[in-house]
């Protein structure tokens, strides 16, 4: 910093009330850490300038963070934006989305009180931590002194007094600290971006910050201080390891992309149409990296997996080398490790640890940069042709199978299910349904918009699957708006997800960021209802008709009217032709708009999937579950899978029975 820039950044400091001597800047703690966040910068997508790396500060205030974080905020509200919102969970949610819309290149800051405000936090961070997202935690905490012990809220600990609740953060943080002095964060903050910063080590960040550590004043260095565009740090990949996968890949005659997460954070999405497309490679997408190519390009299988399209799922089946591209092969991906045990796997990811999956020869590299040294060495290597033409035709037929499944004809006596809502989500784009961006995390949902939604464009399709988080879908909408304003943002949401979060409607309306919000009402958890059936269970406790009730029997919950309650515009249409209009209205309204519609609890899309496998009850008294285990057993049988020993069994269900709803 010159001196010019000095004099300007104690102008800056003065104008805030800090006090300044020298070279060093007084300010409290919470002053600090605002103040050094506000400082750091970003280059914009196009190269143009620079922007904050942090969008803003979302905050719930409460004892524990409102006089020390509150004021700070307040003082530098026109360099770092605070949004108010309505769930301490939600907020982080949409922080978190912020960042997955940005590719992980702006993030946001989340700060709550102690106690229930702190804890509330903790299912976002695990979220976070699974998706590998950055997301920065500022919890409030007791007091270091103890001076006033117990605080309210405070969680004790009659064998640890150093104990708080915030150290339930610990194992789902990927850097955890609790700043017990002002001068620990000239450690503690670069610490902390160089880890959301890092492509390897990515995902929620806590500092806890006790409140009277809030308040304490201290000199700190003028120069920490200083605006900082700030690198992103992803590993080049080792000489070795890309030989190992080029000798891997020049055997192989099948080979298969799956593209997934790191492929869009990594900005490779060029890198890989240009690979697939020289050497022949078809490519199947992951929840998390799906809209890596766009939905039409030839190679294109789909998705897959336990919600894979059957192009990708033949492939993968009979593929001879796997080249995992950005994702840690869960097992919705791998139909738990059933699908492609025959293939050689390259895993490319920029974490070891990640990479190190299905017995695959690792690359850690980020994904642009790895696939940009194996095609310099793989010029000359092409698939086997009858494979990248068998990969066009299926490819082909699916693209088919798509367009026919969501423009399916409707009769009026049955209700439809969310293929055809899909569809019609899709057809009611006014300019190119490239521009639309679909918000969805959990339920049925995930699994049909993996199959059936065409992403045109990197971001297109934002699903968070990895948690598989009932209530991401509104509040992560917001956050994608956040980020991408020039967007049309459409949150699918089921009925259940919804009543289990839907507050940031509210927020959104407050900040101008308008969603439109579809709300599928199946009366229940519908996905969960077929799960259990599956596996040989009675419908019970999922739909509300099987659940238990009281003399007025379930509600016949109306949804428009809550939501407009709430500030947006909405209703309820009754069905897919009343749908489309409804969403021509909604694509120009001035607000959030919320359009509900009932579907059937039953109905999925039978094409594609794949098995995976669900604990089961080894003994029971009901016939159903006892076939269900027999069944189990016979799937283990056929995948050669060898068998669970008595203490550690499973059972199986089929494709259509997804995680959550």
């Amino acid at each position: 910093m010159n001196q010019r820039e000095l004099h300007h950044g104690h102008d800056e400091a003065a104008s805030a009330g800090a006090v300044v001597s020298g070279t060093t800047i007084r300010l409290t703690t919470a002053q600090a850490l605002v103040r050094y966040l506000a400082a750091q910068r970003v280059a914009t997508e196009d190269g143009s300038g620079t922007e904050r790396l942090f969008g803003g500060v979302f905050a719930i205030f409460g004892h524990g963070n409102v006089a020390g974080m509150g004021e700070a905020l307040y003082q530098h509200r026109d360099e770092l934006p605070t949004l108010r919102a309505h769930n301490e969970q939600a907020m982080a949610h949409s922080a978190i989305a912020y960042a997955k819309a940005h590719f992980r290149r702006r993030m946001m800051a989340v700060t709550t009180s102690i106690g229930p405000g702190a804890t509330n936090l903790l299912t976002a961070a695990a979220l976070a931590h699974v998706n590998r997202l950055p997301v920065l935690l500022l919890p409030g905490d007791i007091f270091v002194s103890r001076a006033p012990d117990p605080v309210l809220q405070q969680v004790e600990d009659s064998h640890d007094g150093g104990v708080s609740a915030n150290d339930a953060f610990k194992p789902v943080s990927r850097y955890f600290d609790r700043i017990m002095h002002p001068a620990q964060l000239l450690s503690a903050l670069p610490r902390a971006l160089r880890v959301l910063t890092d492509a390897a080590s990515c995902g929620p960040v806590t500092l806890a910050l006790p409140q009277d550590v809030q308040a304490q004043a201290w000199d700190f260095p003028a120069d920490f201080f200083a605006p900082r565009i700030v690198t992103f740090y992803a590993p080049a990949p080792r000489v070795d390891e890309i030989d190992a996968a080029v000798a891997r890949l020049q055997r192989a005659k099948r080979p298969l992309i799956v593209a997934g997460g790191g492929v869009l954070y990594g900005r490779a999405t060029d890198a890989l149409q240009r690979f697939a497309a020289a050497h022949g490679i078809p490519v199947a997408e992951t929840q998390a990296g799906k809209s890596s190519l766009a939905w039409d390009d030839p190679l294109n299988a789909g998705s897959l997996g336990v919600t894979g399209s059957p192009a990708a799922n033949a492939l993968a089946r009979d593929a001879d080398c796997v080249l995992a591209l950005g994702t840690r092969l869960q097992d919705f991906t791998t139909g738990s490790n059933t699908l492609f045990t025959q293939a050689d796997v390259i895993g490319i990811n920029a974490n070891a640890f990640d990479a190190l999956k299905h017995r695959a020869q690792v690359v850690e590299a980020d994904a642009r940069l790895a696939l940009d040294a194996l095609a310099e060495r793989l010029q000359d290597w092409q698939a086997d042709r009858a494979w990248t033409s068998r990969a066009h035709e299926l490819a082909a037929s699916w693209r088919d199978t798509v367009h026919a499944l969501t423009h399916a004809p409707q009769r009026e006596s049955v209700l439809p299910y969310e293929g055809d809502v899909i569809g019609a989500v899709q057809r009611s784009s006014t300019n190119s349904p490239a521009n639309d961006i679909v918000v969805c995390a959990a339920g049925t949902l995930p699994g049909e918009l993996h199959k059936l939604w065409r992403a045109g464009t990197p971001g297109a399709y934002h699903v968070e699957y990895g948690y598989s988080c009932m209530g991401y879908e509104i509040a992560g909408g917001l956050g994608v708006k956040l980020a991408r304003p020039e967007r049309e943002v459409i949150v699918m949401v089921g009925d259940g997800s919804y009543l289990m979060m839907n507050s940031e409607i509210a927020t959104s309306v407050m900040l101008g960021a308008k969603l439109i919000v579809v709300v599928l009402d199946n009366r229940g958890y519908g996905c969960i209802n077929r799960l259990q059936q599956a596996c040989g269970g009675a419908p019970f406790n999922n739909l509300l008709e099987d659940s238990m009730q009281g003399p007025l029997g379930a509600p016949r919950i109306d949804f428009a009217a809550h939501a407009r309650a709430l500030g947006a515009r909405a209703e309820h249409v009754a069905n897919v032709a009343e749908l489309e209009a409804a969403l021509q209205r909604a694509r120009s309204a001035d607000r959030t708009y919320v359009i509900s519609i009932d579907t059937d609890p039953a109905r999925t899309t039978s094409d594609g999937g794949w098995w995976w496998e669900v604990a089961v009850p080894e003994v029971s008294p009901r016939a159903s579950v006892r076939e269900a285990r027999a069944n189990y057993d016979a799937q283990i049988s056929a995948r050669g899978i060898p068998p669970a020993s008595a203490e550690n069994s499973g059972n199986g269900s089929n494709s259509n029975d997804q995680a959550n709803d």
